[in-house]
C-alpha cells in the first residue's frame, strides 16, 4: 500500500513539473526586419544594388544585340562588292543594327579611297563601338569596391554605438543595449558584401561579354580588307580614283 502511494506521488510530481517547464520558441527573423535593423546605411545599400542590376541588365540587353550578327553578312557584304553594287551594299548594312554592320558600313562608304585611309576609319568606328558597349561599366567597378566599403563602415559605425551604450550604462550592462549595435555592425557588413560580390561577379562578365564583340569587329575588320584587297575590288577602286 505505501509502495503504490510513493509510486502515485511520484507520477503526481513528475506530471506537474511537465506542465511547469517551459517549451524553448524557436527565434526566427525575416530579411526585411534584419535590413531594418542595419540602420540607415542599409538604405546606401539598397540604392547601389538597384543602380548595379539596372546597369547589368541594360548593358547586357545591349551586348546581347551587339553580338547577334547573320553568318551570312559578311558573304552577302562581298557579292554586292564584287558586283560594283556599293549603294545597294550600304544599304544593305543599314538594316541591321550591329556594330559590325555599323563598321562595314563606314567602310563601303570610304571605298575609292587609300586603303589606309579606309583602315583607319573602320578603326575609329571600332573604337566609338567599343567606348559605346563600355560606357556605365565604370560605374558598376565603383559599386562593385565600394559597398563593401559601406559595409564595413557600418561595422565601425555599430560597434561605437555598442561601446557608447556600453559607457552610459555604468555598472548597469544588460546585452540588450549591446544588442543594436551589433545587429547594425554585423548586418551592413554582410549586405556591402552581397552587394559588392554580385555588382564584381557582374562587371567582369560583361567584360568578358564585351571582349567577344570586340573580337568579332577585329574579323570583320581583317575580312572587310582582305575583300578589298582582293585584284577585282582592287581595279575597280583604281578605276573610281581615275
Amino acid at each position: 500500500m505505501l509502495f503504490s502511494l510513493l509510486q502515485a506521488d511520484t507520477a503526481l510530481a513528475l506530471s506537474q513539473s511537465a506542465e511547469v517547464t517551459p517549451v524553448p520558441q524557436e527565434m526566427s527573423i525575416s530579411i526585411i526586419d534584419m535590413a531594418i535593423k542595419g540602420g540607415w546605411l542599409m538604405i546606401v545599400l539598397l540604392l547601389l544594388s538597384i543602380i548595379a542590376i539596372y546597369i547589368f541588365g541594360k548593358k547586357l540587353w545591349v551586348i546581347n544585340r551587339a553580338s547577334k550578327v547573320d553568318k551570312n553578312f559578311l558573304d552577302d557584304v562581298k557579292d554586292y562588292i564584287h558586283d560594283g553594287k556599293i549603294k545597294s551594299a550600304i544599304t544593305y548594312c543599314g538594316k541591321f543594327d550591329t556594330p559590325v554592320a555599323r563598321l562595314v558600313e563606314k567602310g563601303i562608304e570610304r571605298i575609292g579611297r587609300p586603303l589606309a585611309d579606309i583602315q583607319s576609319s573602320i578603326e575609329n568606328i571600332a573604337n566609338l563601338e567599343v567606348a559605346r558597349l563600355e560606357k556605365g561599366l565604370p560605374l558598376l567597378a565603383t559599386i562593385a569596391g565600394g559597398a563593401p566599403m559601406i559595409g564595413f563602415l557600418g561595422t565601425v559605425t555599430g560597434m561605437v554605438r555598442a561601446f557608447f551604450n556600453m559607457a552610459n550604462a555604468g555598472n548597469n550592462i544588460d546585452i540588450t543595449l549591446l544588442s543594436s549595435g551589433i545587429y547594425e555592425a554585423m548586418i551592413t557588413t554582410v549586405g556591402g558584401l552581397i552587394v559588392g560580390i554580385l555588382a564584381y561577379f557582374g562587371y567582369n562578365y560583361l567584360v568578358n561579354r564585351i571582349s567577344d564583340v570586340v573580337f568579332d569587329l577585329e574579323n570583320a575588320t581583317i575580312e572587310f580588307m582582305d575583300v578589298l584587297n582582293e585584284p577585282e575590288v582592287t581595279a575597280q577602286t583604281t578605276k573610281e580614283e581615275e
